[in-house]
């Protein structure tokens, strides 16, 4: 009888591939502890999510290390407008905005009255009665708002951070267009995915005239609360973030300092995204043993190869009986760990996304085409620099990882998100104002 399960891919010939085609490093991040700062503190969790509340103001902005919540949204916008005042006016508004839908609230009062049934709509009325969900809304800014195509648009060139880089193409990137890029950056997070989704849309609408939707993203997280999630590889992912319950591992490798040319990124971060498609199909007919080479962990436990349990040091001077190292050299743990990098550390915090199917060419063997799953991960990084963090760690990872034979990159983009809003000023103020 002909067998139609397709070939298993050969472990030896995996561990023995150090440099894959494909792009990778996507590590979903889960923040699990609290958020505090001199304006607002973060409410404890509610027994039921549907009732958490997380505050707007405060001296960092929410959803960098407030605790994960299950969905997002993210989505990139391209200003339109070429006046300076116009984006001025689009972040107050959005502040405004964001303050009252954190809390439950709709993006703007409703009609009190029968005097107010004949104005425009507020909101589009879809969550009324849902929650506050613990919504947390980010926002960034991308290059494009310093230069836009060599031109100075708003006098803001000479205050882009040296920091906020242009990404490079890695090897194996295959970046589209549509899914790429962007001036500015909302992200919704929340513990209901209409909630995160509503405060998106909401946003986009009032942001008409000024700038225009260029990608959305949607995107969930699953695992017990408290836990280290499971990315759709079915790992624990996150494990060796850096905690974000010890200010001064944030201060080194999360929040940016005053620099020189940027003081008033002071308290902010920068937050690269990445859209990365896993062929899932391919993953699913691969030994585990073999899955757990290419993570350099054990899968249901998270423990690293050899050791018991999740949370024990990862030791790459290891070696088996016959002289070869426990975690391979070209694992994912490996290769990212902060011992590879020169010490570096990025805050990790993303999310699995399922699109539906698609009809997909491999360009691997066996070379299938078939109608295959849309699925992957929203990895999004945070970070006080990109050019130590995510980018040689990345640089690294795209060259060597063995992940890259079920990983492309397919989306990518880079914002450098201000700190915190004080009450009665604006997302940015810094930047326009000084």
């Amino acid at each position: 009888m002909a067998n139609d399960q397709p070939p298993r891919p050969s472990r030896r010939g995996f561990l023995k591939a150090g440099g894959a085609a494909v792009a990778a490093g996507a590590s979903l991040g889960a923040s699990l502890a609290t958020s505090q700062n001199a304006l607002g503190k973060t409410q404890p969790h509610a027994a039921d999510p549907q009732l958490a509340v997380e505050p707007f103001y405060g001296v960092h902005q929410g959803g960098i290390v407030t605790p994960q919540q299950s969905h997002t949204y993210v989505a990139a916008l391209d200003l339109t407008t070429e006046k300076r005042e116009d984006v001025i006016a689009l972040l107050r508004a959005w502040t405004e905005a964001a303050a009252r839908l954190t809390q439950g609230g709709t993006a703007a009062p409703l009609p009190t009255g029968d005097a107010d049934q004949n104005k425009a709509a507020p909101d589009s009325g879809d969550v009324l009665g849902l929650g506050p969900n613990g919504l947390t809304i980010t926002f960034g800014f991308g290059p494009g708002l310093f230069t836009h195509e060599g031109k100075d648009r708003y006098g803001l060139a000479a205050r882009r951070p040296a920091a906020l880089v242009d990404l490079p193409r890695f090897n194996g990137d295959q970046l589209i267009k549509e899914k790429t890029g962007g001036d500015l950056y909302i992200q919704a997070c929340a513990n209901d995915a209409q909630v995160a989704f509503h405060a998106v849309r909401q946003l986009s609408r009032m942001a008409y005239g000024t700038a225009a939707m260029r990608w959305g993203q949607a995107g969930f997280l699953s695992g017990p609360r408290g836990q280290t999630p499971r990315n759709l590889m079915g790992f624990k992912d996150g494990t060796n973030n850096p905690s974000t319950a010890r200010p001064p591992l944030m201060n080194q490798f999360v929040w940016a300092g005053a620099s020189a040319d940027a003081p008033w990124m002071e308290g902010g971060t920068y937050t690269v995204v990445r859209r990365i498609r896993i062929t899932l199909e391919h993953w699913d007919n691969t030994e585990l043993d073999f899955q757990e080479q290419v993570f350099g962990r054990h899968k249901y436990s998270g423990a690293p190869i050899g050791k018991k349990n999740e949370f024990d040091a990862v030791d790459l001077k290891e070696e088996d009986k016959d002289g070869n190292p426990v975690i391979p050299e070209n694992s994912h743990v490996r290769l990212s760990n902060q011992a590879s990098n020169n010490g570096a550390q990025i805050l990790r915090r993303s999310y699995s996304y399922n699109d539906g199917t698609n009809f997909y060419i491999e360009r691997w063997p066996p070379w299938r085409q078939e109608t295959e799953y849309d699925a992957g991960l929203i990895f999004i990084a945070h970070q006080s620099d990109p050019r130590t963090g995510f980018i040689p760690i990345n640089d690294r990872l795209a060259k060597f990882d063995m992940m890259n034979q079920f990983t492309t990159h397919v989306g990518s983009a880079i914002f450098a998100v201000p700190p915190g809003a004080k009450p009665g000023s604006y997302i940015g103020a810094g930047l326009f104002e000084t």
